[in-house]
């Protein structure tokens, strides 16, 4: 993999009652833990944060995809971070605490009609902004999988050339991970989905 890219991923859902509801507490009481969890991983690059908030300077200003249309929503959950590349993101998405959560996601999202993710390259030492991502997230949705704007299940190097997954590589990674971050699995088994 080409130490010049890092790898971009931008995620998308829309919750089933807005902020403040109980019926999203789970998801609510998870998101710093998934944060710090992404900070301790293998392989992680950044994050943007949100105008308003604490944390990370937000990359740009946030927008949301055209899926939040008519939703009776003004925002949605999204996220929007940096990896070295795919075996890292893999290994941290699927296992640990964020694969916990993606375990209960059903019951704090609605059901989607949209791709949950998409990836993109960009060039090291750069970040995406909000817009961007969102205009791949679309292409990705509209178009199918591109070497612009794919997924974990066909996806593509900096290069744009397809891409074998080192499955053995993510393993690893993935059990590393889970020994810097047992502390917060064990906050996270404590909380109700």
């Amino acid at each position: 993999m080409s130490c010049g890219h890092h790898l971009a991923i931008y995620n998308f859902g829309i919750h089933v009652a807005p902020y403040g509801d109980p019926a999203v507490d789970g998801f609510i009481q998870r998101e710093p833990l998934n944060f710090e969890a992404a900070r301790r991983a293998i392989g992680y690059v950044g994050r943007s944060g949100y105008r308003g908030e604490p944390g990370p300077t937000s990359w740009g200003e946030q927008v949301f995809p055209r899926f939040l249309n008519g939703s009776g929503h003004d925002t949605g959950p999204s996220s929007l971070s940096l990896w070295e590349d795919v075996e890292s993101l893999m290994a941290f998405s699927y296992s640990g605490v964020h694969a916990e959560a993606l375990k209960n996601a059903r019951n704090w999202n609605v059901r989607q009609e949209w791709p949950a993710l998409v990836l993109f390259w960009v060039e090291a030492g750069q970040h995406p902004v909000w817009v961007e991502a969102v205009r791949r997230f679309e292409r990705l949705a509209d178009d199918g999988p591109s070497a612009a704007a794919f997924t974990f299940k066909q996806p593509y190097d900096p290069e744009g050339r397809p891409y074998a997954i080192d499955r053995a590589r993510v393993k690893a990674i993935s059990a590393a991970n889970a020994e810097g971050q047992a502390d917060l699995m064990q906050l996270v088994r404590g909380l109700p989905a």
